[in-house]
C-alpha cells in the first residue's frame, strides 16, 4: 500500500456488528465511504451542499480483511489517490487500529466522475487534478486518452 497523507478516525457502533460480536464485513465498506467523503470535503472538492454535488460515483470496490474490528475498538482509515485517469479515480484505503497501527483491512475503490443532475460521466474537473496532485505529492495525470 502507498503512503497515507489522510486518515478519518471511525467510532464502532454497537449496531456495526454481527452475531459474532466483532464488526460485519459489510461496515467496512461504510467505513472506507466515509473516509472517501472526508477525504473529499476536508480537501474542499464537494462544491455546494447537496448530494447531487459531490461529483463522483463508485464503480468498483475491492476489500481484503485481514483482522476483526471489536466493539469500542479505536479505528482509523487510511485514504490515498493512485491513480487518474480522464474520468475515473483510483483510490487505496487502510483500515487500521489507531493505537497499535496493526492493518484490519486493506481496500481499493475506482469511482468515476459524475455529474448527478445530468445523469451522467464527466472528465475529472482539472481543479481537483491539481488539489490531489498537490495534496498526494504527485502528478497524477492521465496517462492517455483512453476515457478512463
Amino acid at each position: 500500500m502507498s503512503e497515507f497523507h489522510f486518515y478519518h478516525p471511525i467510532e464502532v457502533r454497537y449496531g456495526d456488528l454481527d452475531p459474532q460480536g466483532h464488526v460485519n464485513n459489510s461496515r467496512y465498506l461504510t467505513y472506507m465511504e466515509q473516509a472517501r467523503i472526508q477525504y473529499i470535503h476536508q480537501l474542499g472538492l464537494w462544491e455546494g451542499d447537496s448530494f447531487m454535488d459531490i461529483g463522483i460515483i463508485l464503480a468498483d470496490v475491492h476489500i481484503t480483511f485481514l483482522a476483526p474490528i471489536q466493539f469500542k475498538q479505536v479505528v482509523r482509515v487510511g485514504v490515498h489517490t493512485v491513480k487518474m485517469g480522464i474520468k475515473s479515480i483510483t483510490m487505496e484505503y487502510q483500515l487500521e487500529d489507531a493505537h497499535s497501527l496493526a492493518e484490519l483491512a486493506r481496500g481499493s475503490s475506482v469511482v468515476v466522475a459524475y455529474d448527478y443532475r445530468n445523469s451522467q460521466t464527466i472528465p475529472i474537473p482539472e481543479r481537483w487534478r491539481q488539489v490531489i496532485s498537490q495534496f498526494e505529492g504527485a502528478l497524477l495525470a492521465p496517462a492517455s486518452h483512453s476515457g478512463s
